[in-house]
């Protein structure tokens, strides 16, 4: 088996197995290392098992629900393709066709999407305050019409990005640098920046950035935040991360200079998101349907960003990075100047020279939510890895 030590895996499952059994994954910082470790290498040995052949098939039958509330590339094909990896059919719910306009409650549509369903995966980033909650609503309502015996099982809710957190990309990003770097113990002291990067759009939700420095601290790195004046993540986040950063026995600091953070950085993260005032703002503005005010909040943030062109991802900021050659991460799209935009995040040379790399982050992500189903809904993971991984459960000879 190509660089998988299954034995090792089982004893950080011993731990952790049962631990989200008919319940959620929702916030990776409300979870114990344990948990959230395990979930990691189950997924990076998910990935392995399936490149040896292996069928992973869990379920005989049995939905994955969808729910988009934004667009979505890799996280909407990565949740249907780690789906059928596990033998559930998907179904995407288009809340455009359902009854929800007609003034179903979010009660309601949970329990009757639910009667014969695994999995719901929800993506809610759109409205500062609103999606994780939205998410917690749907989770409650599932637990009581479970416990009255409505449901014959609990579906277990997989967040695939709200307001605060993107739980599927941080764990995707991690799965990526303990590969990158043969182990988690190899992470110690390693730095990461996670830096504001320019974008000709304005939106961009804060929960990439605030996942990534929620969990990399959790590691024992060096993580540095770095955006220009104004564009703050949730104060009780950043704190959070500090507090882990000590624990861990890493470090976490803010900075308000792309060059400061590249300075010997292992790792970059240049990535758009905007101001967290301007998503409040644009939270009231779209639940009040004020396209006015929308327009002319969205002329004001693109004017704003548009002073930072300068905090672009380029050759020679990269060689300010340890030795010249570290490692460029984007959770993708990237606007990449002179290729997708006129001017954006990252340079066409640095974003080529990387670009099979980022897609290998990528990669990992149908595995972790594969990863998250089997933490939510299997109780004797250890058990159904052994059957996976024996030579009578190939689904190529």
């Amino acid at each position: 088996m190509r660089s998988l030590d299954l034995n090792s895996l089982y004893g950080l499952l011993e731990k952790a197995q049962g631990k989200l059994y008919n319940k959620d994954f929702l916030l990776t910082w409300e979870y114990d290392f344990e948990l959230v470790n395990a979930t990691m290498e189950l997924a990076r040995a998910l990935r392995e098992l399936h490149r040896n052949g292996h069928d992973i098939r869990t379920f005989n039958s049995g939905l994955a629900v969808s729910i988009f509330r934004d667009n979505s590339t890799r996280t909407r094909f990565s949740y249907a393709s780690a789906s059928e990896l596990l033998g559930l059919q998907v179904s995407d719910m288009d809340e455009t066709k359902s009854q929800i306009a007609h003034g179903e409650t979010v009660r309601e549509t949970a329990a009757m999407i639910s009667f014969l369903t695994e999995l719901i995966g929800i993506r809610d980033d759109m409205y500062l305050g609103y999606g994780h909650s939205y998410m917690e609503e749907v989770g409650r309502s599932l637990d009581e019409s479970f416990e009255a015996g409505v449901l014959h099982q609990r579906p277990g809710i997989i967040n695939l990005q709200c307001d605060l957190d993107h739980p599927t990309q941080s764990l995707s990003d991690l799965s990526h640098l303990v590969t990158t770097f043969g182990g988690t113990e190899n992470l110690r002291g390693k730095k990461i920046a996670m830096t504001w990067a320019y974008s000709p759009s304005y939106g961009k939700p804060l929960s990439v950035a605030q996942g990534i420095i929620s969990l990399m601290t959790r590691y024992g790195m060096e993580v540095v935040l770095a955006h220009p004046e104004g564009y703050d993540l949730v104060p009780e986040i950043v704190t959070n991360a500090g507090n882990q950063a000590q624990a861990s026995g890493g470090s976490f600091s803010v900075a308000h200079s792309m060059e400061e953070a590249f300075k010997d950085a292992d790792i970059v993260y240049p990535k758009s998101w905007a101001p967290m005032t301007v998503m409040q703002q644009r939270t009231e503005l779209l639940r009040a349907s004020d396209m006015a005010g929308l327009k002319e909040l969205e002329k004001q943030a693109l004017a704003n960003n548009a002073k930072f062109k300068n905090w672009e991802a380029n050759a020679d900021l990269m060689k300010l990075t340890k030795n010249g050659e570290g490692l460029y991460m984007h959770c993708l799209p990237a606007d990449i100047s002179g290729v997708s935009c006129k001017e954006g995040e990252v340079t066409g040379e640095v974003f080529e020279k990387y670009r099979l790399r980022t897609y290998s982050e990528a990669s990992y992500k149908p595995f972790v939510i594969s990863a998250m189903a089997m933490m939510t809904r299997i109780p004797d993971i250890i058990g159904q890895l052994k059957r996976i991984s024996t030579k009578d459960c190939m689904r190529r000879r």
